[in-house]
């Protein structure tokens, strides 16, 4: 079985079948597949926007920051808890929010996966085609995820929404969830820089239901260190480049080395 088996229709639920360069349910609904290769199942009701999800110059330059290498100790974190959790040998795995895909294409290799990366950005998911065509990329929002229920060996939110019901649902039972949120102190020296106050914080992650049990739960450090340019691209693909005041911005431009903290919190739930 392939991932795109499991796919479903956003507007009846009921199983899609490829035809081509088309994806049909018996009720007649069909989507068609984008020249790039990605399949738009994003109803208008779940749009909420005109363009939703990440703009294309903040994935821009998010491939470019994360091609560096800098979070490939993330990437790396999830891969082994996956391999150490994850019953199945070839598993199905969803990425939700898999943005400009370089976790995903990443996890499918390390796991010999068979992949779906969702996000709701159209502009992600064209990006993703160029990365790795095999996967099945598809524009749908966290909370209506087009896939079969009980369907997914393992599902990877990797600093994503969490969507308790819809994630539990999609797993197959003792299904694996991987869920990595930014920690207390995640960029906490970029902060300092370009905010005038910077308030403590202790951040977890949100509360699971009765649906899942905590298997483990780590908050894990690592430091990076940036030359201009990167520095340029990290601040361009987080919300703090649009908050950042001129003055501020200017002080940062022309730094040799930066030097930041990289924080999150990584943690393993199972499907009872």
């Amino acid at each position: 079985m392939s991932a795109r088996d499991i796919l479903t229709c956003p507007v009846c639920g009921r199983p899609l079948a490829e035809n081509e360069n088309k994806f049909i349910c018996k009720k007649g609904h069909s989507f068609d597949k984008a020249r790039q290769g990605y399949l738009n199942l994003l109803l208008v009701q779940d749009k909420h926007s005109i363009s939703p999800g990440d703009a294309k110059e903040m994935l821009i330059s998010r491939r470019a920051f994360l091609d560096r290498g800098f979070y490939r100790p993330v990437c790396d974190d999830i891969a082994g808890l996956l391999k150490e959790n994850c019953r199945s040998e070839h598993p199905v795995l969803i990425d939700i929010g898999s943005g400009e895909g370089y976790y995903t294409s990443i996890l499918k290799k390390e796991l010999n996966a068979q992949c779906i990366g969702v996000d709701i950005s159209k502009e992600g998911a064209k990006m993703s085609c160029s990365r790795d065509r095999d996967i099945t990329w598809i524009v749908a929002t966290a909370s209506h995820i087009p896939v079969a229920s009980g369907s997914a060996d393992a599902a990877t939110a990797v600093f994503s929404l969490f969507v308790n019901d819809e994630y539990e649902r999609i797993l197959k039972k003792g299904g694996i969830l991987i869920e990595v949120t930014a920690g207390s102190r995640h960029l906490i020296e970029l902060k300092r820089m370009i905010y005038d106050q910077v308030f403590d914080q202790n951040k977890k992650p949100a509360p699971h239901g009765d649906g899942f049990e905590t298997l483990c739960e780590y908050d894990r450090s690592f430091g990076i260190s940036l030359d201009e340019k990167a520095l340029r691209e990290l601040l361009e693909m987080t919300p703090h480049f649009h908050r950042i005041k001129y003055g501020k911005e200017k002080e940062l431009e022309g730094r040799n080395k930066t030097d930041l903290t990289v924080n999150y919190i990584i943690r393993v739930l199972r499907k009872r």
